[in-house]
């Protein structure tokens, strides 16, 4: 198997595990809020941003994160300190860490959602269109679709150039595309779309912010999906049969991972399994699992 690609953050000043703060300005139009809700999956916790120009009294609410009555006063001591109100709640995709609390706080902010999901945005909410721009207070937002993490997964340009990408990329590791929903060819697809709007910072769903250079962390996640790909083809041509057993496969490709991600590596081994087989790229003798059985993340992110 060919060596693993180097992440470019391992050589960054980036802060470590549990060193986001709880409220911090990153620019002067982006504020991170970060939720309570640290684990495995979910790094230091959600990272709610809050977005718009300074002195506008508008400003938006992104990815709300779960229903914490401390993270919400944190989020409206924030606007408060803004002196703003909230334009709109918008929301990258559907797992609950980011989404739970939108209709909640929608309602308690006075605020529309807006999401791909209909389910997500309520029946009062809005839907999001690829390339139209939401504004408020002189400022823009461009929706930019980038599905694979899942199929409703968007990203949102701003107008310095920066990205807010969700889980489409972390500010550590990487992100699980989960099969059955996780579709890796459109992932891959999303993955050079946010390379080619150039992005000046990529602003994570969790984790710290990417602003050292933001297309280098794309090229890693593209050659990190290159190798994982090739591995499973290495695995495969030694034994064909671990094509079925997805969890034993996982158990030989990430035995230097912690194990307690190994759940989320098995739905991604499972896309890219998905992805060989429609290619016409597996091995012979190798087939996709006949079984449906596979781990459950309960919408949690990462790796």
């Amino acid at each position: 198997m060919t060596s693993a690609p180097i992440d470019p953050r391992s050589a960054w000043d980036l802060p470590g595990f549990g060193g986001l703060p709880p409220v911090e300005q990153l620019s002067d139009s982006v504020t991170r809020v970060l939720a309570p809700n640290p684990s495995h999956m979910t790094l230091d916790g959600t990272n709610t941003y809050i977005v718009g120009s300074a002195g506008s009294g508008a400003l938006f609410v992104i990815d709300p994160g779960p229903p914490d009555p401390v993270h919400l006063g944190r989020v409206q001591a924030t606007l408060a300190a803004s002196d703003a109100e909230c334009a709109a709640i918008l929301v990258t995709h559907h797992h609950l860490d980011h989404s739970e609390a939108a209709l909640a706080w929608g309602t308690r902010l006075g605020a529309t959602v807006w999401a791909s999901s209909a389910e997500v945005a309520g029946p009062e909410g809005r839907l999001l269109s690829p390339g139209d721009p939401i504004s408020a207070g002189g400022f823009s937002i461009e929706t930019v679709p980038t599905p694979g993490h899942t199929a409703d997964h968007v990203s949102f340009r701003l107008p310095d150039a920066s990205v807010l990408c969700g889980d489409h990329i972390l500010g550590r590791g990487t992100s699980v595309v989960a099969w059955p929903e996780g579709d890796l060819v459109a992932y891959l697809e999303s993955l050079r779309r946010v390379r080619d709007l150039g992005p000046s910072v990529l602003y994570p769903g969790h984790g710290p912010h990417l602003g050292e250079n933001p297309g280098a962390v794309v090229d890693y996640y593209l050659e990190h999906r290159a190798w994982r790909e090739q591995a499973i083809l290495d695995a495969l041509d030694h034994d064909p049969a671990l094509s079925q057993a997805p969890n034993q496969l996982v158990e030989i490709l990430y035995a230097d991972i912690d194990s307690r991600l190994w759940p989320a590596a098995e739905l991604s081994t499972r896309a890219g399994l998905v992805k060989l087989s429609e290619e016409g790229r597996l091995p012979a003798g190798s087939r996709l699992p006949l079984d449906s059985s596979a781990p459950d993340l309960s919408g949690g992110d990462g790796s």
